[in-house]
Parts: structure tokens; C-alpha cells; sequence
């Protein structure tokens, strides 16, 4: 591999072939405003590209290191999403069941028929926690499953799809907690069976307290003034819910713990395990973890039945496919987004993967052979399809059409 030395603090590796990505990141920092970030490719089980560069705080004065970490947002619903898949080859699951088979306490408030298809697509009408989740609450995962139990849908589950932004975690945990035979939470079952048998970098839901806090990136929320100027590049709807602090957008979004979203990554937030919002880890491991799912699994030991469930077309909700918190038509399959009309991400519809607020991006592709990662620490407007993410993106696909 040819190794980058670059005086504007960009570094890495990049295989023959894949320029065309060096040259887009290289780009992000010089002509669209990037601070620090880090892009991670493999392709049919090879690293072809580890790139980091700019810098971990928005000073500017501190680089980005090789081993620098960063807080990755929802790209963490896809880890999670992987380890309930290595929970479903080995048996401990079944997709079609009753979340209240695994989880009895689960079966109040009208979740008694709600399968764990419709949780983990979205379909399950718990995006709201209406009981405060405090720190000492979180930290207690006995608590948070009490406390998560008791909640009423918001709608009729199965009926329509409403995107869990970081309750989907929340179940995610209890309901792995449930059918380990060890009982592990999700971020130890990540760590144990899917991050240490890969060996490909660091990532952590419940991020250990003695990491040195200068191994991990600022985060640069957008302030008032940048929404404002970026406004129009969200769906109308998804704006209007949000200036309604009593929408269910808003109350999805603006949880209270989890707000402003840097919070995550700070010294008392980032020990606890919000799954679905709070991993902190390096692009290169979740790009790893993706490539051994989009070269179908064997190295996890995932069994084709698994991968046949991760790569089929998502659930359709028998009303209404329009995503009632993000107000646009979504696919949402397992505990990952598909490619939708508002996001086409991928080479086919074969793929997974969850975007993170900010411009934060993971996902598989089957069909290319490849697992790829994206996550700055400048935060910008938006849902997907982040420029600085995009080029980098459509870059590779670019290289890979010319191999």
C-alpha cells in the first residue's frame, strides 16, 4: 500500500486503484470545511483504504492520531444490529417472534404481539421514552428495562414505521441481555464476538473509563445560525416537527440526556451504554465488521438464513410507509437502514447499514464486496447524504468500477 504523508495532517493508507478517495478526502478538508475525520473501505476482505486526518478538536491544534477515537452517533444502531445477527445464526433468536417470549415483562401496554422483525425495524411505536432515564437509571441496566417495559406505543405496531433515534438501543440491550446464554449487555457482546475476533481497530458502546481523554475527537455541534442557513436541505415536515416541542419528532430527537448531542461523548455519558446513539470507536473497525457481513458472514460463523434476512427488501408497514419522526418514505429492516428514495446509498437494495447524526456513515454492500466507514467530528445539517460523506462514497464506486 503507498503510504500518505501529507502536510495538511492527512495520513494513511490507500491501495492502487482507490486514489480517487484520497483525493475526495483530501477535498473535504481543503473545500468543504472539514475539521477532522476518518474513511475506512474494504473490498472482497481487504482494507484497501485507512485514511485520518485534520484534527480531534475544533481548535485546531490537536491532530487526528491513527488511534484517535470519535463518537459515531447512530452508525452505532448498525454494530448493534450486527450482533443481534450473530445472535440469530447461533440460535439464541428468531426474527418472527414474540419480543415477550424472550422478555415477558415486555408483554404491557399493547406490546404483548409485537415481534422482534418489528422492533428492530422501526415498527414498534417506542420511539418515545416517556420516563425520565437519568444517568444513575442508565447505569443500571435492571432499571432502564423496568422503566422501558412499562412504555405505551405511540401507534399500532406493524401499522406504520417511526424512526427509534435512541430508544431502538435501549430494547436492543435487554432484548440481547435476554437470549445470550451469558446474558451479556450489547456492548460486551460487540466487544466479545464481534470486534475482538475481527482484530480490526477499537469500537466501544460503554467506552472504558481509563481511555485517556485526549485519544477521543471533539464534537462540534452546528449551532442555531448553521440550521437556520442549512434549513432547506431537510424535509419541510421533519423541520416543522421539530419547532413543535410536542411532535413526536421532537420528542424523539430531543431526548433529554442525549442533548446537545457532544454530551455523549463526555466523561460521564460515554461509560454508559446508549446503544443506539453512544459507540465510540474507529472507522477502520466498523468497516471491518461490515466487510466480514458483505462477504457473507463465514468468518463470524453467520449462517446463510442470516444473511438472506439482512439483504432481503424491508418489512412494508401495513398502513403507512412514510417514517412519522423523520417525515419521509424510509426502509428499515433488523436494526439497519436500506437503501430509500431520500438515501439510494448503495450499488443495490441488498444492502445495510445506518447513517449517525452529523454525517456519520457505515454500511454493507453484498453486491460490491465491500464494508465501508465515514465519521467527521465537525457535525453538520441533515440526515444523510452529507457531501463530505457522499463524495467519498461515490467515489468508491467509482474506483471500483475501473478494477
Amino acid at each position: 500500500m503507498s503510504v500518505i504523508v501529507d502536510e495538511s495532517t492527512i495520513h494513511g493508507e490507500v491501495e492502487p486503484g482507490f486514489e480517487k478517495v484520497e483525493r475526495e478526502f483530501i477535498k473535504n478538508f481543503t473545500d468543504r470545511g472539514e475539521i477532522g475525520a476518518v474513511c475506512a473501505i474494504y473490498h472482497e476482505g481487504k482494507k484497501v483504504v485507512d485514511l485520518w486526518g485534520g484534527y480531534r478538536d475544533f481548535k485546531r491544534r490537536l491532530p487526528w492520531e491513527e488511534d484517535t477515537l470519535v463518537l459515531v452517533f447512530s452508525v452505532s444502531k448498525g454494530m448493534c444490529g450486527m450482533a443481534l445477527a450473530i445472535a440469530h445464526s447461533r440460535g439464541y433468536l428468531d426474527y418472527e417472534e414474540k419480543v415477550a417470549t424472550y422478555w415477558p415483562e415486555f408483554a404491557q401496554q399493547g406490546k404483548e404481539k409485537v415481534t422482534v422483525r418489528q422492533l428492530l425495524s422501526h415498527q414498534a411505536g417506542l420511539s418515545v421514552v416517556d420516563e425520565r432515564l437519568s444517568r444513575k437509571v442508565l447505569a443500571d441496566l435492571d432499571a432502564t428495562a423496568a422503566a422501558i417495559a412499562r412504555q405505551k406505543p405511540a401507534w399500532e405496531p406493524g401499522t406504520r414505521i417511526g424512526y427509534h433515534v435512541v430508544s431502538l438501543g435501549f430494547y436492543e440491550n435487554e432484548l440481547m441481555r435476554r437470549v445470550d446464554p451469558q446474558h451479556r449487555s450489547i456492548g460486551r457482546f460487540i466487544q466479545d464476538e464481534l470486534i475482538r475476533p475481527l482484530d480490526g481497530g477499537e469500537f466501544y458502546i460503554g467506552t472504558p473509563a481509563d481511555i485517556p481523554e485526549d485519544r477521543i475527537a471533539k464534537i462540534k455541534d452546528f449551532g442555531a445560525l448553521e440550521g437556520l442557513r442549512h434549513i432547506r436541505e431537510l424535509p419541510l415536515p421533519l423541520v416543522m416537527g421539530m419547532m413543535n416541542p410536542l411532535s413526536l419528532t421532537a420528542s424523539s430527537f430531543m431526548y433529554t440526556l442525549t442533548y446537545p448531542p457532544r454530551r455523549l461523548c463526555g466523561p460521564k455519558m460515554r461509560v454508559l451504554e446508549i446503544p443506539a446513539a453512544n459507540g465510540i470507536g474507529q472507522a477502520r473497525a466498523v468497516a471491518r465488521a461490515y466487510s466480514a457481513f458483505a462477504m457473507g458472514g463465514g468468518e463470524l460463523g453467520i449462517k446463510e438464513e442470516t444473511m438472506r434476512e439482512l439483504t432481503a427488501p424491508a418489512p412494508v408497514p401495513s398502513k403507512e410507509s412514510r417514517d412519522k419522526v423523520i417525515k419521509v418514505e424510509v426502509k428499515a429492516s433488523l436494526g439497519f437502514m436500506k437503501p430509500f428514495p431520500y438515501f439510494p446509498f448503495s450499488s443495490s437494495d441488498r444492502a445495510f447499514g445506518t447513517p449517525g447524526l452529523g454525517g456519520a456513515f457505515g454500511y454493507a454492500d453484498p453486491d460490491a464486496g465491500t464494508g465501508y466507514a465515514y465519521v467527521p467530528n465537525k457535525m453538520v445539517v441533515g440526515i444523510a447524504n452529507d457531501s463530505r460523506e457522499k463524495a467519498l462514497r461515490e467515489a468508491m464506486y467509482e474506483c471500483l468500477e475501473r478494477l
